[in-house]
């Protein structure tokens, strides 16, 4: 953790509309990072990130008095994510025999490195609890008691937590990925392919006619925009005047997507993704991440193959 975060999340200080929306521009990221690894999977994480930031800003239109405005935040995004785990039916509620005192090792290097080296759909095969106190100490370095106070929980039972996801976490890691590549009908596969042809090509003419008439683009953290005149017109034509994008078509999290890199790196590293939905035959929605370049880290990325 920086100081000036470590600074923030130990100070015991009221927040006003302006100062929280200064906080969600800095800790975006960070709350991004902590999502992804409890959904595993960076685009729903962004949407959790989204809806919580709101909750927040909702929040403090009412008489709240909030103290610690980072733990404030992380815990608003853990209930939101906590939310959506359940909605999927796939994960239990937190509590259980986690609530036992288990002594846990402190931060070390070793479980910070075997968390960071650790893809997205390894955390999802640790109970929340555990998945949860691994991410908050060993991927973004918060301490036992900032991470009892995120989660709800008694510092015992984030020691118990923690002790069991570092010995799950350490053996999905060596668990053979079995789930089948992902797949595209050749139909999709041939359109998605043809937009990203045009988008290279710098043929915005083309592009504008695939979209729909009312297509809509959500630029993240940016702007959205609606309509084919609007997206023509701005989106398009700012795209028009960057050079430093090139896209594959390809998975970001086993969804289709544009991938993009900048042409000028020798390593071809990807660097944002943008994701389409399509009615019809035509482009309905185009969510783009260009400005939030945080999104794509720890992304599962293949190309179509």
């Amino acid at each position: 953790m920086d100081p000036a975060d470590e600074n923030n999340a130990s100070a015991s200080a009221q927040i006003d509309a302006e100062a929280l929306a200064g906080l969600l521009v800095r800790l975006r990221p960070r709350l991004h990072r902590y999502c992804a690894r409890m959904l595993g999977s960076v685009i729903d994480a962004e949407d959790v990130v989204q809806e919580a930031s709101i909750k927040a800003i909702e929040a403090l239109k009412g008489p709240v008095a909030v103290e610690k405005p980072e733990a404030w935040l992380f815990q608003i995004a853990h209930n939101t994510a906590l939310d959506v785990l359940r909605r999927r039916a796939r994960q239990p509620r937190v509590g259980g025999d986690e609530e036992l005192a288990m002594v846990s090792d402190p931060i070390d290097d070793v479980h910070q490195r075997e968390a960071a080296a650790a893809g997205l759909h390894v955390f999802m095969r640790l109970p929340v609890a555990q998945r949860s106190s691994v991410i908050l100490m060993d991927v973004l370095g918060y301490s036992l008691d900032e991470v009892g106070g995120i989660m709800g929980s008694t510092i015992p039972a984030v020691k118990a937590a923690l002790h069991r996801g570092r010995e799950r976490l350490r053996a999905a890691i060596d668990e053979r990925d079995d789930r089948p590549p992902p797949m595209l009908a050749d139909a999709e596969r041939a359109r998605l392919a043809a937009y990203v042809e045009r988008f290279n090509s710098r043929d915005f003419g083309a592009l504008r006619d695939m979209l729909a008439e009312d297509v809509r683009v959500e630029l993240v953290t940016r702007t959205r925009l609606r309509g084919r005149a609007e997206v023509s017109e701005r989106y398009f034509g700012n795209y028009s005047r960057a050079y430093d994008w090139h896209f594959e078509p390809g998975f970001v999290d086993r969804r289709p997507a544009l991938i993009a890199h900048d042409p000028n790196d020798p390593l071809r590293q990807p660097t944002y993704f943008m994701l389409l939905a399509w009615s019809g035959g035509e482009v309905s929605t185009i969510r783009d991440f260009r400005h939030a370049p945080y999104v794509i880290e720890g992304a599962e990325v293949r190309g179509l193959g």
